[in-house]
């Protein structure tokens, strides 16, 4: 007889995490898959803000019959994906798109450090 669905899937978990380097994947948890959500459940025209880093990607998806739209930064757009399907299901993604952000993503974020005062 075939392969049960459930050693099918546990097969693909442990293969992901030897893809990962072992690492703990865990969906509620977006630095676990080296991404980093900038705004969550948002409205495009606040994604469309030029002050954010231009490698941030705007991500529409569906959950619970809703559709939503995040901004959010990861390395690989694999990665972006993974996380969401791994926490919203399959069919769950709708799109991934480039962000509007104009800040180059080394200086985004940066505060200039304090000087010292002058006597």
């Amino acid at each position: 007889m075939g392969r049960s669905l459930v050693s099918t899937t546990k097969e693909l978990t442990i293969e992901r995490e030897k893809e990962m380097g072992s690492k703990l994947i865990n969906p509620d948890n977006p630095s676990s898959y080296g991404c980093q959500i900038l705004l969550e459940k948002t409205t495009l025209e606040r994604t469309k803000d030029k002050s954010f880093p231009n490698d941030a990607r705007i991500i529409t998806y569906v959950s619970d019959g809703q559709t939503f739209i995040d901004l959010t930064r990861c390395n690989k757009t694999v990665d972006l994906f993974d996380l969401y399907y791994d926490k919203y299901g399959p069919g769950s993604v709708q799109s991934i798109q480039f962000g509007y952000g104009t800040v180059s993503p080394k200086l985004w974020g940066y505060k200039a450090p304090e000087g010292k005062k002058k006597r």
